[in-house]
């Protein structure tokens, strides 16, 4: 609709209320594409008399057409297209044909769009007929037609969504009989027991016999769901009225019974996923509960320490686990999951009257599962870290973490604000088992690089803990495949 205004304000002659109308229309032109099973162009007068200026060109969802180069915006000598010229002169509809490609003809059908008396574009229609051999072709193009029209209204985008191949079309005149249905709306009905629908009245019993069940939903009033005869069917229905009687109506039938399956499917195994990492969450717990006694019952300040990391380290997962076991995706909102850990971390780690402050940066990163539990586990270290070794001496301290991507990494900067690495740390034998564990995930487990050092300030002004992780990262399955 944009590209409409734009172009007939900038090379057509046209009033503003006039492009405003065909604006409008266009939101039909993919359903009148899909109609009509044919390639769509809109033709609207140039401001060189001499030329047409193609505004709208839609392709079809119905039938295959080869494909061709964007023809909108293209000006187009008046004398090429002689059947767009007669439909500007008369207003009436015309049909002829045009060379598709070399040495193949296709059809062509054109309408006018009126504004009044005058013509102010054209639509035009290509069609290989002998490809579709459609019977009663021609109810399709002028329920196109009314459509066209039935637009100059205000519509609900969604009721004129595109047709599929598979779908059924079925049209009735004005007393609801039925003159045209496809073969695709025959096979459908074939199954619930209607022999011909041609003829027949479109609310006649038989067609509605093998119906259990129908659903109207209150948003769209013009579609219902059915379940019929072991089929579930989705029917839309387009009613076109003129000064307030009832001219057509057009039913687009979808069989959406193995679709609504694969749903049922899918959400059933969704709620058995959410379920396993609701029950690992809890597993995890419990032995966190476990270690918390034995931690509890140790003799010494280290075994103690040792078994407090422990702790901190499952809860960090079951985090995870509980996170996606909330979820309806397998994804991981990498911030969120964070807070969760520093407030582990916070009630474990720290001393009453020591303040943590904690802050974000950046976009939120959102992360696949796979690499979820890794990430918690290496954010989780980097917390315990900085709880053990920054904040000496002193009554609060901030960590945080800043995000940035690039087209193939994610980058995470984990930071506090506290003493800063000793000196000598590059040359010191990494005897840190958290540290051990972080370059281990993060480089074996994702495949990304770890580094970590003093702010840019110099010591006392905090550490910078640097993670890149590629945003393709490796299958294990593919692990020792050559």
């Amino acid at each position: 609709m944009d590209d409409i205004t734009r172009l007939c304000r900038a090379q057509t002659r046209l009033t503003m209320l006039q492009i405003s109308l065909l604006a409008r229309m266009a939101i039909v032109f993919p359903f009148l594409a899909d109609l009509a099973h044919g390639e769509l162009k809109v033709y609207v007068k140039a401001k060189d008399p001499e030329y047409f200026l193609v505004i709208a060109q839609q392709r079809p969802h119905t039938v295959y057409l080869p494909g061709k180069d964007s023809a909108v915006g293209k000006l187009v000598r008046c004398i090429e297209e002689p059947l767009i010229k007669e439909t500007f002169q008369t207003g009436k509809p015309a049909r002829g044909k045009r060379e598709w490609n070399y040495g193949s003809m296709i059809d062509m059908f054109t309408f006018g769009i009126h504004d009044g008396d005058k013509v102010i574009g054209v639509l035009n229609f290509e069609v290989d007929l002998d490809k579709l051999s459609i019977e009663g072709y021609s109810h399709l193009l002028d329920a196109a037609v009314a459509v066209l029209y039935h637009a100059r209204h205000i519509l609900n985008p969604e009721q004129f969504r595109p047709i599929t191949a598979s779908d059924g079309i079925i049209i009735t005149d004005a007393h609801s009989r039925i003159v045209f249905a496809d073969a695709a709306a025959q096979r459908i009905y074939r199954v619930l027991g209607v022999g011909s629908l041609r003829g027949g009245h479109l609310f006649d019993r038989q067609m509605t016999q093998h119906v259990t069940r129908e659903t109207v939903e209150t948003e769209r009033p013009w579609q219902k769901e059915i379940t019929a005869g072991g089929l579930i069917l989705i029917r839309r229905e387009i009613v076109i009225r003129e000064g307030g009687n009832l001219c057509m109506r057009i039913v687009i039938i979808s069989d959406v019974t193995e679709t609504r399956a694969k749903d049922k499917e899918i959400r059933i195994k969704s709620a058995v996923i959410q379920e396993i990492h609701h029950r690992v969450k809890n597993n995890l717990q419990a032995i966190a509960s476990l270690l918390r006694i034995q931690a509890r019952r140790a003799k010494t300040a280290e075994v103690k320490a040792a078994l407090k990391e422990s702790v901190n380290r499952i809860l960090s997962i079951s985090v995870v686990h509980e996170y996606l076991s909330q979820q309806g995706s397998e994804d991981i909102d990498v911030q969120e999951v964070m807070g969760h850990i520093f407030d582990l971390a916070a009630r474990n780690m720290t001393d009453r009257e020591f303040t943590i402050r904690t802050e974000f940066q950046g976009p939120r990163l959102i992360l696949p599962s796979k690499c979820a539990s890794s990430v918690a586990l290496v954010l989780n270290e980097l917390v315990l870290n900085a709880m053990e070794h920054a904040f000496g001496g002193r009554k609060s301290g901030l960590i945080g973490l800043a995000v940035q991507e690039d087209e193939d990494h994610w980058h995470l900067d984990f930071y506090d604000d506290g003493a800063g690495l000793p000196d000598g740390f590059e040359d010191l034998p990494r005897k840190s088992l958290g540290l051990t564990i972080v370059q281990t995930l993060v480089e074996g487990d994702l495949g990304g690089t770890f580094s970590i050092e003093n702010d840019e300030r110099g010591p006392g002004h905090g550490t910078h803990a640097r993670l890149c992780i590629p945003k393709l990262q490796p299958n294990p399955t593919d692990e020792g495949q050559g």
